[in-house]
């Protein structure tokens, strides 16, 4: 059996795909065992379904549940309202903030409401996904507040978030992204980054930051260096690409976010950007709500205490 895409393409047919709890049941089964249920423990794909919805392996007397191992994992609250809510984010092509989620499902507290997408944001990260290929530009951004009094800027600031991007270069449109938060804008840092997320034998174009001078020696990737201080351009000239996905973030997160992102979670914010904007061509939002509820089972469940630690 193959895994066939099957999701509703707008917001009526979405009330008709999941009219009752035992609907959004019936959907993750599918989602998460396209094949045919397997038992974890012995095998067998032999199985009933219990009065409590748990699954019975008919060899070994196993039981799992079909919210283990996933965001869903101990929830107390209706599956039927997780797919409401999650359908109500991947429908917000400018993003979803917390004040607006409690307002549009009457949660009582903000706190409900960001714990919430939280869960959902770490559900954006696909694990095995694809890299960027082909020609993609990198470049370094600080996203937070301004700077002030201690005399340092760019690569030296000390206050604010830095952050590495890579961007596919399609001619003058932009591709897919890839974002990441790092501590020091090092060659350890950066060639990391861009040997996790871009394919190999790649063009990786960067301004001619030291960081980036081990990549030339590199055979993995084909490396375009391009300096700001010998072509009389800016650097938005230079890097056009990732330098409006810069923009493009930083105005996303002063607009949906009015920039009240705590760096110790802006990784996540990250991801959702992300997240969205490499789907923003999808015809349906049907089609963004089923990836995340696809990688929704994949993602191990998050408790609270760890979303608030520092990441």
């Amino acid at each position: 059996m193959t895994n066939i895409e099957r999701y509703p393409k707008d917001f009526q047919e979405f009330l008709d795909f999941f009219a009752s709890e035992n609907d959004c049941w019936n959907y993750i089964f599918e989602i998460r065992w396209p094949n045919g249920y397997t038992c974890p423990k012995c095998g067998s794909k032999k199985f009933w379904i219990t009065e409590n919805k748990l699954i019975h392996c008919s060899e070994c007397a196993y039981q799992g549940s079909i919210t283990a191992g996933t965001i869903f994992h101990g929830t107390r609250k209706p599956l039927l309202l997780w797919f409401h809510i999650m359908w109500w984010v991947a429908a917000q092509k400018t993003g979803a903030s917390a004040y607006n989620l409690m307002d549009f499902m009457g949660f009582g507290s903000y706190e409900t409401a960001w714990t919430w997408l939280q869960k959902l944001r770490r559900a954006m990260v696909r694990p095995g996904r694809d890299k960027l290929s082909g020609e993609v530009e990198v470049d370094e951004t600080y996203i937070g507040g301004i700077e002030i009094g201690n005399g340092k800027q760019g690569r030296g600031a000390v206050t604010k978030t830095l952050v590495v991007m890579a961007t596919e270069c399609k001619g003058k449109q932009i591709g897919r992204v890839r974002c990441q938060c790092i501590t020091e804008a090092s060659a350890e840092n950066l060639v990391g980054f861009i040997e996790e997320n871009i394919e190999k034998n790649s063009t990786v174009i960067t301004d001619g930051w030291r960081g980036y001078s081990s990549l030339t020696k590199s055979s993995s990737y084909n490396h375009q260096v391009k300096t700001i201080s010998t072509s009389g351009l800016a650097a938005h000239d230079l890097l056009p690409h990732v330098h409006m996905v810069d923009s493009l973030v930083k105005r996303w997160l002063n607009g949906t976010h009015q920039g009240k992102v705590s760096p110790k979670h802006l990784a996540h914010y990250l991801d959702e950007f992300a997240f969205r904007f490499n789907r923003k061509l999808s015809t349906y939002r049907g089609k963004v709500f089923y990836r995340l509820v696809q990688q929704a089972v994949d993602t191990s469940p998050i408790p609270f205490n760890e979303i608030i630690k520092s990441t």
